[in-house]
């Protein structure tokens, strides 16, 4: 009985692991389509639209907002990462530098 129990939740974890990221993947996609400056790259956008799915889902428990469903957590994700990705340009700042 421990070892049926033991499988069902490894089955669930990898679940839950692919379903993180295919919501990060096209929250991460899609924010960097939409912000200025074009995306990071897949494994960028995996991991930009990872942290912002945890960043759109604190913004959104502050405002007592919850996901329904895989577009509510794709919305809150995509959210999410474009305020991430905001917050890591203003960090960043400027790149370029001025020829002389």
């Amino acid at each position: 009985m421990a070892v049926a129990s033991l499988t069902t939740f490894a089955a669930v974890e990898v679940g839950a692991i692919i379903w993180w990221l295919v919501v990060g993947l096209i929250a991460g996609a899609l924010a960097g389509l939409v912000m200025r400056g074009g995306g990071y790259g897949i494994v960028g956008d995996i991991i930009v639209g990872l942290v912002g799915a945890l960043v759109g889902g604190f913004v959104a428990g502050l405002f007592g907002l919850g996901s329904s469903g895989f577009v509510g957590s794709i919305i809150i994700a995509f959210i999410g990462a474009c305020i991430f990705i905001a917050i890591l340009r203003a960090v960043s700042g400027s790149r370029t530098r001025s020829r002389l």
